[in-house]
């Protein structure tokens, strides 16, 4: 529109800068402790803290904090590991646990004041939880099978024709030992980066609105109502998500714990 006032707020549109890998102490190396590592040093600190103070004195009638860990614990356990390995699940309960509340915690680091950046938007670290289920899935069909048992139970389907081995064997061994781990860390850094963009966008918008001045500051309110709406539905995406990757390894140490595929 001609004569509309042109909007240059300094921080918009988001950059890359805007993911907030800042270092926090000055003089130490660059990238040593940046935001990102910080949050992941709280969130372990918080989920040992939580589950070591809900357990220091267990009582038959729970406490609050006991009752929450042990509903955390409970969930993990009956409505995954159990439901989707069986009773030999329950040997894996306390890692799924780990792994669903590490997840979870450094999701929510995304909205926490101050912080504001999940490590998972990284890509180093959800391809470093897709490496850690890769290797124990793995392990434990190699482990149950023995190496060239579990390789042929992985790449041969049962009941698959000799004559598609061909093409059915390339394609399993793509899709078990190649593309898990990958899909696993990409879904997981997608919905983290591309949920914090979507609140850099809206945060930055409204400061650009106001800096642009004349009527688009009356626009602004809404720029930041819609980050704060997004910041709910954020909520439930991390959590959602750590859900999916938990759920998925379980789904993948029990394909190796069968004995036909």
């Amino acid at each position: 529109m001609i004569g509309a006032p042109v909007i240059r707020a300094e921080g918009f549109p988001p950059k890359v800068e805007d993911l907030h890998y800042a270092d926090w102490i000055p003089g130490l190396p660059s990238g040593m402790l940046t935001t990102v590592t910080v949050s992941v040093f709280l969130a372990v600190g918080v989920i040992i803290c939580f589950f070591l103070l809900s357990y220091r004195n267990p009582q038959i009638v729970p406490t609050r904090k006991q009752w929450v860990a042990e509903s955390v614990y409970g969930f993990v356990r009956d409505g995954i590991a159990r439901d989707l390995i069986g009773p030999e699940g329950i040997r894996f309960a306390a890692y799924f646990t780990t792994l669903f509340s590490f997840i979870a915690v450094t999701n929510l680091m995304g909205i926490i004041p101050f912080i504001q950046n999940s490590p998972n938007s990284h890509i180093a670290f959800p391809a470093m939880l897709g490496v850690i289920t890769w290797l124990l899935y793995n392990f434990v069909g190699v482990k149950k099978h023995g190496f060239f048992g579990y390789i042929k139970a992985s790449c041969i389907p049962n009941g698959t024709p000799w004559y598609m081995y061909p093409l059915i064997i390339p394609l399993e061994f793509l899709q078990n030992f190649i593309l898990r781990p990958v899909t696993l860390a990409v879904r997981l850094f997608a919905n983290m980066f591309a949920g914090h963009m979507i609140l850099v966008v809206f945060i930055l918008g409204g400061v650009a609105l106001i800096e642009a001045g004349g009527w688009f500051v009356a626009a602004s309110p809404l720029a930041f109502l819609m980050a704060i709406v997004m910041s709910f539905f954020e909520f439930f995406v991390m959590l959602l998500q750590a859900y999916v990757f938990t759920l998925l390894t379980a789904v993948y140490v029990q394909g190796s714990l069968a004995d036909e595929h």
